[in-house]
């Protein structure tokens, strides 16, 4: 069926998101190497953070609260009062860094802006991830922004009907595996994995390379081209 709706990932996929929690880490580990070596601390805070998606969902905020959590655990409260000032200072520059859109990102937009609707789908905290995309200068392409707190089949399907014809009709594009692609074609639509080098590994899982409406592509400059396949095959 031909596809008339679009939606797109937002973080490390048209901007660097994933590069910022990883110097952040860096930064909590030599914060807390006192107390306990960094794989543990990897471990640790990688579980705390788990543990309290439900909670605080996806984001730096939820992500800097995890971060206190774990370092009063691993010290047994005894981490200072400077160290937990200069976590809350790390994810504080989380929520400020740049937000500069990847080469090739705003062209790739205008040219799919003009053949489909499309529309944002993210997850993440709302105030933070309207500030982001208002920073990338990139909303003018958008005709909705849905920021969620989970992707899940049912999540597209309702998006998908919503903005446009149903999941039938429309198409997902992101970097993760888990989130843009394989609810997305759960719920009827096709999916296209654009990789990002680092993956949070809460968002990895196994290719569905047999499916025949997912496609990988090596950046948001390949999409038109794959879009326009499926067109020539629907005929």
């Amino acid at each position: 069926m031909p596809i008339s709706l679009l939606g797109l990932d937002a973080d490390d996929t048209l901007w660097h998101n994933e590069t910022f929690y990883r110097m952040t880490r860096q930064r909590f580990n030599e914060l807390l190497a006192d107390f306990v070596d960094a794989e543990t601390l990897e471990a640790e805070v990688e579980a705390t953070e788990r543990r309290n998606l439900g909670l605080y969902g996806y984001g730096a905020k939820g992500f800097t609260l995890s971060m206190l959590e774990t370092a009063l655990s691993v010290s047994d409260g005894q981490v200072s009062s400077r160290v937990l000032t200069e976590i809350l200072s790390a994810g504080r520059e989380m929520l400020r860094h740049p937000v500069d859109p990847f080469p090739g990102v705003r062209e790739a937009l205008e040219e799919l802006s003009a053949q489909y609707k499309l529309i944002l789908i993210t997850k993440g905290d709302l105030f933070h991830q309207e500030s982001k995309l208002a920073a990338s200068g990139l909303g003018s392409f958008f005709s909705g922004v849905e920021i969620v707190s989970e992707k899940k089949a049912e999540t597209y399907a309702r998006i998908f009907s919503r903005h446009g014809a149903g999941p039938d009709h429309a198409a997902m594009a992101g970097n993760s595996v888990r989130s843009d692609v394989l609810p997305a074609l759960e719920a009827g639509s096709y999916a296209a994995l654009i990789p990002y080098h680092l993956v949070w590994a809460h968002e990895d899982a196994p290719l569905p390379t047999a499916h025949p409406r997912f496609a990988e592509l090596p950046s948001l400059a390949d999409l038109p081209g794959w879009l326009a396949g499926i067109a020539r095959s629907s005929r």
